[in-house]
């Protein structure tokens, strides 16, 4: 399959009518949407073609210097087929969870606007990634809201063998509230592991502006098959994680639209409704409190997130590293020597055995990485 992207090797130049900068509640900088100049209409215009279209947006989505509209389109999302092997129908199984929660954050959330998915210390650009060799790539958005301080998704694509859907969204610090974790992972379309939940900031549930597990519990209750428990081996599931955390391991395709897909959108519904209903608190101490918790979040998480040996065998070590501490948790605090790597690919380096070694074909890779991220789960 041919992939759905281009790869812009050149500076673009584009004319912007005007642009309007803010400042995060992080302390990032990053750009609020443009007041004019519509991007889809000029390249509907004799001057530029489809191709020219997708490099301009591309460009404008590495700097934030878009609407939120525009960014949806960056990098050919949202993705129609695969660029791995597929013997599927729908060979990219949780794409309608990015498009439903697209719409629903433009419907929703007050003055959505994109923030750059870049490095704060390099500049490197983290919207779109590829292996051709290994037939994989993956895309990530960043956004803000009144509500929200950042709501990222990523989408990683490798056919049959792999499919991902990650998004974490991080309430406004004025709000002291969970964080709403989602993270759906399929291996050979055969094996696969969804968690959605409520993640708290404190142990207690009561520390928090208000209590929420009440609002989840009637939701669970209602599907059997997410009701799993997860394993303690890499993550305390009593940290950072509630008592109504929607955890599955399963072998039935049938499960992902008839009961994950359904409780995704209601915990996704309910979280926001419970950041609307709560009362903001702006006092400095306050403020600083939910954010020191959230980074706290954020050091835990870098340090134990399973699909770190995936992003490293797939596109390198350095990249996975400006990956997970400036992007996936970008407020954690960076371990010495960077990201703790388990052996892939049989026990050779991140990236791959070394050239001496023979390639292992794209099957036998996946199984790999699926059991490294199974068993870290």
């Amino acid at each position: 399959m041919k992939a759905q992207h281009l790869i812009v090797s050149a500076p673009i130049l584009v004319g912007i009518a005007s642009v309007g900068a803010f400042v995060a509640p992080s302390g990032r900088s990053a750009f609020q949407r443009r007041s004019s100049t519509n991007l889809i209409n000029d390249a509907d215009s004799e001057h530029y073609n489809g191709i020219t279209q997708q490099m301009k947006l591309d460009e404008l989505f590495k700097n934030g210097i878009m609407s939120v509209e525009e960014s949806e389109k960056a990098h050919g999302m949202p993705w129609r087929d695969t660029v791995g092997s597929t013997d599927k129908e729908n060979p990219l199984l949780y794409m309608p969870f990015w498009e439903w929660q697209m719409e629903f954050m433009k419907e929703t959330l007050t003055n959505l606007r994109v923030v750059p998915a870049k490095s704060s210390t390099s500049n490197l650009d983290f919207s779109f990634n590829d292996n051709k060799e290994k037939k994989a790539r993956i895309v990530n958005h960043c956004y803000a809201s009144d509500e929200y301080r950042k709501i990222r998704m990523s989408y990683y694509d490798a056919g049959d063998n792999t499919q991902v859907f990650n998004s974490v969204w991080y309430p406004d610090p004025k709000y002291n509230l969970p964080v709403l974790g989602i993270d759906l992972l399929a291996f050979n379309r055969k094996k696969y592991l969804a968690i959605v939940d409520f993640q708290p900031l404190y142990d207690d549930e009561a520390e928090h502006a208000t209590t929420f597990e009440h609002l989840l519990r009637p939701i669970k209750d209602e599907y059997d098959s997410l009701k799993g428990r997860m394993s303690a081996k890499f993550y305390d599931e009593t940290k950072f994680f509630s008592q109504q955390m929607l955890f599955a391991r399963f072998e039935d395709e049938g499960v992902v639209i008839e009961d994950l897909f359904p409780a995704f959108q209601r915990y996704v519904k309910t979280h926001v409704d419970l950041v609307s209903s709560t009362e903001a608190d702006t006092q400095p101490s306050s403020v600083e409190r939910v954010m020191t918790r959230q980074q706290e979040y954020d050091t835990y998480s870098a340090e134990r997130d399973p699909a770190t040996g995936l992003f490293a065998a797939m596109f390198g070590k350095a990249w996975a590293d400006e990956f997970v501490y400036d992007f996936l948790f970008s407020l954690s605090e960076r371990a010495e020597g960077g990201l703790k790597i388990p052996p892939m690919m049989g026990g050779g380096a991140p990236g791959g055995p070394p050239p001496s070694q023979p390639q292992k074909a794209p099957k036998q890779e996946a199984r790999q990485i699926q059991k490294v991220v199974v068993q870290r789960r």
